[in-house]
C-alpha cells in the first residue's frame, strides 16, 4: 500500500519483520486505519509511551497488518491534554487496548467506552501507574469498584454471574450471560483480575535479561513470546542471530505449538463428553514435554531463547530421537481424527456451535487459528514470512466453517503441519554457532518483534533507554483481538456450550491482564 498520499515520511527499517514507522497528526490517524482496514488489514496492537521528558507530551502507536507487513502509526500527544480520535469503531478490538491504555497511562480516546479495563480499584483514577514520576510505594485507598455491565431487559430475561473466581484452576475472569431459559441473549466479559505489572516491571530491568520475563507473560507461549522480545532488540542492536539459533527457534515454536494443540484436542473432547479423548492427548503431550526435557532442559521451554540467539544446542543423539518420535505421533493423530471425525456424539456438540461467520471474523478482526477456521488467512509463517520460515513453504491451515468443529479440524492440520515442519529442520539444521553477543544496547532505540505464535501473531514493542536499561516495553498476546470474539461466538447458543465454545478459543488470560 502506497502511504504517500497523506504527504508522510515512510521509513523502513532492516529487521526480521518488513516494518514501517508513520508519524501522523491527529487529523490523519483516522484516515490512514481506514485505509488499512478497507485493504483488507487489520490492527496488531495500540498502545502508548510516556515521554514528557524528552518530547513534552505522550506518543501514541498503533500497529497495524497490511498486505505488505508491519506498519506502526505514531501520533504525538501534548501532556496536558493527551487525547486522541478513538479508532474502534473501524478496529473494534481497539476499543479494550483504548481503555488499557487510559487506565494505565492516562491517555484518553475521545468518544469512546470509558469504562475502567484493569483498574479493578487497584489504584484511584487520578493515578497512571506507567508514567514515570508515578510513585509505586505510596499507598492508595480502594477506588470505586463497581462496574457498569450493559444490561437487557425484557420478559423472561435473567442474569448469570460466572466468575471470576471459578472452580477449577482457570485464571480469573468474569462473564455477564443474559440469558431466556438457556438461550443466551448476550455475554460481556470484564478482565484484568491477573494485572501482575508486567510492563512496569520491564521497566527496572536491563534489556539483556528481560526476555526472561517476556517469556513469562503467558506461560504456553513462552517460545514466542521471548522469541518476539529478542527480535525486537535485535533490530535495535542491529544484529542478526546465527542460521542455526534461529531455525532451532523455529523448532522450539513448532513444538510449542504442538504441544498446546494436543492439550486442546483432548480438552475439547472432554468437554463434549467423551473422557477418553483427553486421556489419549494428554499422553501424547505428556510424551513430548518430556522429550523436551531431555533435549533442551525445559518441559515448556521457558528461557531457551535468548538475545542473539539459544541458550542450548540440540546434539546429534536428541536430534535423532526427536526425529524418531515424529512418525509414532502422526499416526495416532491420525486415528483419533478419523475418531473425532466419525463420532456422532462429538460431531454433534462441535458442528454448528460457537460459529463466527467469515464475514463477522472480519469485522471484529479475528486472528490466529481461531481466525483461520472462521476464513482469514492470515498466518505469520506464511506472509509476509520472516525467517527461517521463508525457507520451509508452511502450508496455511484453515476452515470457512467458523465453529467449534472449524476450530478442532484447524487444530488438526496445524498439528500435522508442525509435525513436518519440525521433521525439515531437524533434517536440515544448519551447522553454525548458535549464538552471537550483542552489542551494548544503544539508548533511544525502537524495534518490534512478530511471531505466529500458537494462538496468533505475538508482537513485543521495545523502547530502550540509558545504560542499556528498558525504558518501554509492550507485549501483545492475539487475545486481545480474540475476546470481544467468543461473546459474539456464544450469543444464541445454550449456556451449557460456553465451556466448550471458550475452549474451542482457548485464550489467554495472563496474556492479556499485563
Amino acid at each position: 500500500m502506497d502511504y504517500t498520499v497523506y504527504g508522510l515520511a515512510v521509513e523502513t527499517l532492516a529487521g526480521a519483520v518488513p516494518m514501517r514507522r508513520i508519524p501522523v497528526r491527529p487529523d490523519q490517524l483516522r484516515s490512514l486505519c481506514s485505509a488499512v482496514h478497507e485493504a483488507g488489514g487489520f490492527i496488531h496492537a495500540l498502545w502508548a509511551s510516556d515521554v514528557r521528558d524528552t518530547t513534552g507530551g505522550f506518543l501514541l502507536r498503533v500497529a497495524l497488518q497490511d498486505d505488505v507487513g508491519l506498519v506502526v502509526i505514531e501520533l504525538l500527544l501534548p501532556a496536558a491534554t493527551p487525547h486522541f480520535p478513538s479508532i474502534a469503531d473501524i478496529f473494534p478490538a481497539a476499543d479494550r487496548m483504548q481503555r488499557a491504555a487510559y487506565d494505565l497511562l492516562g491517555v484518553r480516546a475521545e468518544a469512546a467506552d470509558r469504562r475502567s479495563w484493569v483498574r479493578h480499584a487497584a489504584w484511584p483514577d487520578d493515578c497512571f501507574p506507567l508514567r514515570h514520576d508515578y510513585d509505586a510505594t505510596r499507598p492508595h485507598a480502594d477506588a470505586d469498584e463497581r462496574y457498569p455491565f450493559v444490561r437487557v431487559t425484557g420478559d423472561g430475561v435473567h442474569e448469570i454471574a460466572v466468575g471470576p473466581v471459578h472452580a477449577g484452576t482457570i485464571e480469573p475472569a468474569h462473564f455477564r450471560f443474559s440469558v431466556v431459559g438457556e438461550k443466551v441473549l448476550r455475554i460481556e466479559e470484564r478482565l484484568g483480575y491477573t494485572h501482575k505489572g508486567i510492563e512496569k516491571r520491564f521497566e527496572t530491568l536491563p534489556a539483556l535479561q528481560a526476555h526472561k520475563l517476556a517469556a513469562r507473560v503467558s506461560g504456553d507461549s513462552a517460545v514466542a513470546f521471548s522469541w518476539a522480545y529478542c527480535m525486537a532488540l535485535e533490530m535495535i542492536c542491529g544484529i542478526s542471530p546465527p542460521v542455526r539459533a534461529i531455525w532451532l527457534r523455529a523448532l522450539y515454536l513448532e513444538r510449542e505449538r504442538i504441544a498446546n494443540h494436543l492439550g486442546d484436542l483432548g480438552a475439547l473432547g472432554n468437554d463434549a463428553g467423551f473422557s477418553i479423548a483427553l486421556a489419549q492427548f494428554s499422553r501424547l503431550k505428556e510424551d513430548l514435554l518430556r522429550i523436551n526435557q531431555a533435549a533442551f532442559g525445559a518441559r515448556y521451554l521457558m528461557d531457551v531463547v535468548v538475545p542473539g540467539g539459544v541458550a542450548r544446542d540440540l546434539d546429534e543423539t536428541h536430534r535423532q530421537i526427536l526425529l524418531e518420535t515424529i512418525p509414532g505421533i502422526e499416526s495416532e493423530l491420525n486415528t483419533l481424527r478419523e475418531i473425532y471425525d466419525d463420532h456422532a456424539g462429538l460431531q454433534d456438540r462441535f458442528s454448528g456451535t460457537g460459529r463466527v461467520a467469515p464475514a463477522l471474523a472480519r469485522q471484529l478482526g479475528l486472528v490466529g487459528l481461531a481466525g483461520r477456521a472462521s476464513g482469514q488467512t492470515w498466518d505469520w509463517r506464511c506472509d509476509p514470512v520472516y525467517a527461517p520460515y521463508d525457507a520451509l513453504n508452511v502450508r496455511i491451515a484453515g476452515s470457512l466453517d467458523g465453529d467449534v468443529a472449524g476450530r478442532v479440524s484447524v487444530r488438526f492440520q496445524e498439528t500435522f503441519e508442525s509435525l513436518r515442519l519440525s521433521r525439515i529442520i531437524l533434517e536440515n539444521l544448519p551447522r553454525t554457532e548458535c549464538g552471537a553477543a550483542l552489542p551494548d544496547v544503544p539508548a533511544g532505540g525502537f524495534g518490534v518483534g512478530l511471531v505466529e505464535g500458537w494462538r496468533g501473531p505475538v508482537l513485543v514493542a521495545l523502547e530502550t533507554g540509558d545504560g542499556g536499561r528498558i525504558r518501554r516495553c509492550h507485549p501483545h498476546d492475539p487475545s486481545w483481538q480474540n475476546w470481544p470474539v467468543v461473546e459474539h461466538a456464544t450469543i444464541g447458543n445454550i449456556v451449557p456450550d460456553f465451556p466448550l465454545i471458550n475452549k474451542s478459543f482457548n485464550l489467554s488470560y495472563s496474556g492479556q491482564d499485563l
